[in-house]
């Protein structure tokens, strides 16, 4: 009897490969791999979005400013400045009952370069970087780095880099230490044992020929630069340069099981959402994919959630259909309905001291729910209400996804936050709602293919409701 009972009352975590039949793997592992495929090609926020408008396209999303009016099954997308974008299924049932909007972010943990980046030291050649987002700075060191983003010339052209990727290309890395000669390195806290003024790239060491200039290096590699791309070291002033690993996606473990990738803090969340969408037609409530710029540095800017860009596309949509009115768009927020698509951290036992085990999120366990992140006193939190959690909850247990009620960390060791909050002070039910990630915010992140099909199954699930 206690047996019967102890099934019918505990809250059991499982690991959702137990139950996985041969033909739910094989499904696991084919979307796994066209999200791999896709990781390789989408590195940073400005290629995201290109292979997105590509996917939208052929699946029948056309951009906004192309319509006239809308109706109910139109598809459509926005794109903001070419690091952001947002695409929506108008649905049947008027707008002003609410939206079902998911939202992820797409920039991830990176190196940019300096405005003034090139010089030469020694005879050596080196780009000056600023870090962006929450990096560990030793982590970035003696790795493959590649070279990604736009240049714009003053008469407006624009050249695309993209240098490293291939076979065939250079990589470039940032030197460190011997062991032999880090005494005083090895001495210092881990945070500082890399400062960041020293994260500078190592770009070339040959010296041009000519003995009457100085700085030879350098002059080689605007020289170049120069015949490749016909820049000049003043065309970095307006330029977006990203360095961020040459590693590929690649699968993980002898049993497959998981995905190792640079980035997939958020960009598992953004392109499951994404894959989820493109297979909708029609919808009950008018489904919305936010794919949103600069959340690892407080979603600031106009590609940013905290801009007023993703008010502007809403408000569109109400205009095309011919419904807008005073105060609609707040009317509209205060009864959508919104699942904040970012990554949750995954237990780790080697780091368990961190985690409360009967809290945590665990590899292959299904989607994380996170009801609050924030830090310590849940400051800066949107903490869901149990009404709108009971109701996800409800879609999930229907749709037979397994899912996990997760925390970000033990409470008073960190925290973490997301574009929650910024939906939540418009009104809207708001929920983190993402994949669990080893090794987070690293250059080589670790998840579940088990995880990732969750978080697919999830959001379609979501928006059919």
């Amino acid at each position: 009897m206690g047996e019967e009972l102890k099934e019918k009352l505990f809250n059991k975590r499982k690991n959702g490969w137990e139950k996985t039949t041969p033909e739910q793997k094989q499904e696991i592992f084919n979307l796994s791999k066209k999200y791999m495929d896709f990781l390789n090609s989408a590195k940073t926020e400005r290629e995201f979005i290109k292979q997105t408008k590509k996917l939208a396209r052929s699946n029948g999303f056309k951009d906004i400013m192309e319509y006239q009016t809308l109706k109910p099954g139109d598809k459509i997308f926005f794109v903001n400045r070419e690091k952001s974008m947002y695409l929506a299924i108008i649905g049947e049932e008027p707008i002003e009952k609410g939206m079902h909007i998911i939202g992820s972010h797409i920039d991830s943990p990176r190196l940019d370069l300096k405005p003034n980046p090139i010089y030469e030291d020694t005879g050596l050649a080196y780009f000056k970087t600023h870090y962006y987002g929450g990096i560990k700075k030793y982590q970035w060191t003696t790795i493959p780095l590649s070279i990604h983003g736009v240049i714009v010339k003053t008469n407006g052209e624009k050249i695309e880099i993209n240098i490293g990727e291939d076979e065939n290309d250079p990589i470039f890395t940032i030197t460190d230490l011997l062991p032999h000669l880090a005494q005083e390195q090895m001495e210092k806290k881990l945070k500082n044992g890399i400062d960041g003024e020293d994260l500078n790239l190592l770009i070339g060491s040959m010296p041009f020929d000519c003995e009457k200039v100085q700085e030879k290096v350098k002059l080689n590699i605007l020289n170049i630069l120069n015949q490749k791309y016909g820049i000049t070291e003043a065309d970095f002033i307006s330029s977006e340069i990203e360095l961020v690993p040459a590693f590929k996606a690649r699968t993980l473990g002898f049993d497959e099981s998981m995905v190792a990738a640079y980035g997939q803090d958020d960009k598992v969340c953004a392109y499951t959402s994404l894959a989820a969408l493109m297979e909708l037609q029609n919808v009950k409530n008018t489904a919305v994919c936010i794919l949103s710029d600069k959340e690892e540095i407080g979603s600031m800017g106009n590609t940013g959630m905290e801009s007023h860009m993703f008010d502007f596309f809403i408000s569109e949509i109400l205009n095309k259909l011919g419904v807008n009115k005073p105060n609609l768009l707040d009317k509209v927020f205060c009864f959508s309905k919104m699942l904040s698509s970012d990554v949750d951290a995954a237990f780790d036992p080697i780091y368990a001291s961190v985690s409360d085990k009967h809290n945590a999120g665990f590899l292959g366990n299904g989607i994380a729910l996170v009801k609050y992140t924030g830090a310590r006193g849940k400051s800066g939190a949107s903490d869901a209400n149990a009404e709108f959690v009971a109701w996800v909850r409800n879609v999930l247990e229907k749709n037979d996804i397994k899912f996990q009620l997760t925390e970000l960390g033990k409470v008073d060791i960190g925290g973490g936050g997301t574009i929650a909050y910024i939906l939540a002070n418009k009104g809207t039910d708001v929920i983190d709602c993402g994949v669990p990630v080893l090794s987070m915010h690293a250059p080589y992140e670790v998840t579940s293919k088990f995880d990732i099909y969750s978080a697919y199954l999830t959001y379609k699930a979501f928006w059919k409701e």
